[in-house]
């Protein structure tokens, strides 16, 4: 199951977007909204209205769905159109300004409840089948005494550059 929300033409640069998107990508649904709520950041208002949104067609697709279920499967950032205008500047110059725009997209999914199928092994015999004791020191038998040495040459020495010498000047006079 997937629910899928944009927000189209924000007025706030990618860049600044992805850093927050960063902040919940992968995340469960409630602790997204409580990070975008806690945020300084502008536009993690607008994310968060974003996510409610996508939530909202969750719900609306599946009306038995749970929303603790639910987490942020994928949260993207697009560009969105440039409007580009002139500062002037000295001398009869002019300098161009890029007010940069966005697409928010943001994808949910529901986590699925999996059935253990068996026991897991502890953590003693897991060590114990690698070769590791109860203490997680490897055995002697294990561990070579020394490595092969490589078929390489060895590399060259090179000599340090020799300092330079400095002449003595006389000054004034």
């Amino acid at each position: 199951m997937q629910a899928l929300a944009k927000a189209r033409y924000v007025r706030v640069t990618p860049r600044k977007v992805n850093q927050i998107l960063d902040l919940v990508r992968g995340a469960n649904v409630e602790s997204a909204l409580v990070t975008l709520g806690f945020s300084k950041k502008h536009v993690a208002k607008q994310i968060e209205k974003t996510v409610r949104s996508a939530v909202a067609n969750a719900i609306q697709e599946d009306s038995k769905l749970d929303v603790e279920d639910l987490y942020i499967k994928e949260a993207l950032v697009g560009p969105g159109p440039i409007m580009k205008r002139w500062l002037p500047r000295a001398q009869g110059r002019a300098t161009p300004i890029l007010k940069r725009s966005c697409h928010i997209t943001i994808i949910l999914g529901a986590k699925e409840h999996k059935k253990k199928a068996g026991r897991a092994r502890p953590a003693a015999h897991a060590k114990a089948a690698t070769g590791a004791g109860a203490h997680g020191k490897t055995s002697k038998a294990s561990v070579s005494a020394k490595p092969a040495k490589s078929d390489a040459a060895p590399r060259p020495r090179t000599k340090a550059p020799a300092k330079r010498m400095r002449k003595a000047t006389k000054r004034g006079g």
